[in-house]
């Protein structure tokens, strides 16, 4: 059976059917994917209860999964195998944590614009998110395309982006909600990345304006300018009318090109249990690749 793709919004986004997950992927499926990935930017799967090690098969067809943040900040797995990201406010003992945990501050941190990883190079290219339990109320994931953003720039702002490249931290978010309980061991640990602000997707060949709130300085401009710029492209990007709103249901998968969309989560009730599992695809050439 042939995949099929309904666009959910005037934009971008599809709703995927035809296809079971918990299966091997054939090559075909994965060209189709990677062909919908390249014109949707964002794709979702429903019903697809998924075991950890189905996720992680899935996941692998497309490329070499990358483990992120975990390579510095080494906590207890709750999941059993580090390329699983734990997007949750469960602890490794199961239970919801407290509030001011570390857990939560992450939490926090995702519900701001940003793409996964732009602050390391390589970069990520797909995530894999998976809904395990979802909380009473909130927990949604919001989406903007930044290939819209670029297109609906006007001529001036496109003119002047064209050769600034923004640095990208991974603890910026992090002290920016008041955490700054990091070693210099850490902090060295975690170079920024640098990225072309006017940047180009290497699967549908569109431009991108490649902005988040993991970039904290435009290179060459003073600091202050600086942020207050890229605040006005990031409002650029993420205009409500624009953004696609994902309302979780266990069992739903949703897949996103981190070079060419933002994504955050929403607010929930954090003394509620909410689970989600994440996997993600580095921007290798093996993953590109594959992605032809």
């Amino acid at each position: 059976m042939a995949l099929t793709f309904k666009p959910l919004s005037p934009v971008f986004a599809a709703e995927v059917s035809g296809i079971d997950l918990t299966k091997p992927l054939s090559q075909q499926d994965v060209r189709a994917i990677n062909a919908g990935m390249n014109e949707h930017a964002v794709l979702v799967f429903r019903q697809q209860p998924m075991t950890a090690q189905q996720q992680l098969n899935f996941a692998s067809s497309f490329g070499p999964l990358d483990i992120g943040l975990k390579r510095v900040f080494k906590r207890p797995e709750r999941l059993g195998d580090e390329r699983l990201i734990d997007i949750s406010n469960v602890d490794a003992d199961g239970q919801v944590t407290r509030r001011d945990s570390p857990k939560n501050l992450s939490n926090f941190a995702n519900q701001l614009w940003h793409s996964d990883s732009s602050f390391m190079n390589p970069r990520a290219a797909y995530s894999m998110l998976h809904c395990v339990i979802k909380p009473s109320w909130g927990g949604n994931t919001e989406f903007a395309d930044l290939r819209h953003a670029y297109d609906t720039l006007d001529e001036r702002t496109r003119a002047e982006i064209q050769e600034l490249k923004a640095e990208h931290y991974a603890l910026h978010t992090r002290i920016l909600l008041g955490d700054e309980a990091y070693t210099d061991e850490q902090k060295k640990s975690i170079p920024p990345a640098i990225w072309p602000i006017a940047d180009t997707h290497p699967g549908s060949g569109r431009k991108v304006l490649f902005v988040g709130v993991h970039a904290r300085q435009i290179l060459g401009w003073p600091t202050a300018e600086s942020r207050m710029y890229l605040q006005d492209l990031l409002e650029h990007a993420t205009r409500r009318e624009y953004v696609y709103v994902h309302k979780w249901e266990p069992g739903d998968l949703v897949i996103w090109d981190n070079r060419s969309t933002l994504h955050r989560g929403r607010r929930y009730d954090i003394a509620e249990r909410r689970e989600l599992r994440r996997t993600t695809i580095n921007d290798t050439p093996e993953a590109m690749l594959q992605a032809l």
